[in-house]
């Protein structure tokens, strides 16, 4: 069951900034910078977790359970502001920002970003909301940890729609040890300029729109960059007409290292829940692959796994949301909470029938 979120956690999607002093110099979306509405009406919501919060959008309806919808790496809420439109009305969304990046609390000072970690943090909002079961949808790193999860909880997912990477990455293990030893050295570095409070390099509105473009390897068109950037910046102190990024800088050596090529195979056997997933055609595989082939081979064996190639970028569903909504909205209809409640009442009917 859904429960809807306390009136004191929300904020309707006309009526300013996020409250609170250390949200004041925020922005929701896009349009907090640039005067335009925003591309579907939403409520801003602060779920409560034990380092602090976790910040998403609301779309639609608030009496039903909504599609949990988690962002790439370094991204935001703001990674879904263009499909939104496109869903079916009735269809209830939470876009939210994971620990560190739009307006979500970061982790405190000295704890490093773990991929897997956010695991946990799925079951918190499930808690928070006391849903049994949740529907999830993911780009990029996000729709790799909606593939774990399934894995991990496979009786605590009614669906998924991972968009454009698959499963946990491979890489040759002395790139593995490599990769630990820079990351964590450069973790180090981060944290501690977290600590200095000092304010972050600053640009202009342009400038930034730029480094989105570039920090993305081109993949979101830099008209659509704005939906990305506007959760994961603050208004400058020191220059009145700059700007600077304060999504958490240790977000950069974030650790995804989650398991060998062994175990995500034995997490494909164990996904049992309707799947569908979206290869965008114009973006790599971030691995070798033979190894997104062997996974992939066991989840088209399942009867609930549908495969979409759709042309576009890594970020698909931002620049071409028209490209993808079609078998989004039909997988939807027939396996979202909606559909996913009604099989369940009927299952029950049928069970008490025979009593």
């Amino acid at each position: 069951m859904s429960r809807k979120p306390d009136r004191m956690d929300l904020e309707d999607s006309s009526s300013g900034t996020v409250s609170g002093s250390d949200l004041a110099q925020r922005y929701r979306h896009a349009g907090d910078l640039t005067g335009e509405a925003p591309t579907r009406p939403f409520s801003e919501i602060s779920i409560t977790v034990p380092w602090g919060h976790i910040s998403g959008k609301w779309y639609g309806p608030q009496n039903v359970q909504p599609l949990l919808g988690l962002h790439g790496w370094q991204d935001n809420a703001g990674t879904f502001d263009r499909l939104m439109p496109l869903l079916s009305p009735d269809i209830a969304f939470l876009s939210i920002d994971l620990p560190g990046h739009g307006l979500s609390s970061r982790l405190p000072d000295g704890c490093y970003y773990n991929s897997v970690d956010n695991l946990y943090v799925i079951r918190l909002i499930m808690k928070q909301y006391k849903w049994e079961k949740v529907s999830l949808v993911g780009h990029s790193m996000s729709s790799i940890i909606c593939f774990v999860f399934a894995a991990v909880f496979p009786d605590k997912v009614d669906m998924i729609i991972g968009i454009d990477a698959l499963k946990p990455h491979q890489r040759p293990y002395p790139s593995v040890i490599r990769t630990m030893e820079t990351r964590l050295d450069e973790f180090l570095r981060e944290d501690q300029r977290n600590r200095s409070k000092n304010e972050p390099p600053s640009y202009s509105y342009d400038e930034l729109i730029e480094r989105v473009y570039i920090g993305t390897f081109h993949s979101v068109n830099k008209e659509h960059c704005k939906h990305l950037m506007a959760r994961n910046i603050q208004k400058s102190e020191k220059y009145p007409d700059k700007y600077f990024f304060c999504r958490d800088r240790r977000l950069k050596f974030y650790n995804y290292a989650i398991g060998s090529q062994e175990l995500c195979v034995e997490m494909a056997h164990r996904i049992t829940c309707p799947y569908l997933f979206i290869k965008a055609t114009q973006s790599s595989y971030f691995e070798d692959k033979k190894y997104y082939d062997e996974v992939l081979d066991v989840l088209v064996k399942k009867p609930n796994f549908e495969y979409v190639e759709a042309n576009g970028s890594h970020h698909v569903h931002i620049n071409d949301p028209e490209a993808i909504i079609g078998p989004v909205n039909n997988f939807i209809h027939r396996f979202g909470p909606a559909a996913a409640a009604a099989s369940r009442q009927k299952a029950k009917e049928a069970k008490e029938s025979k009593l």
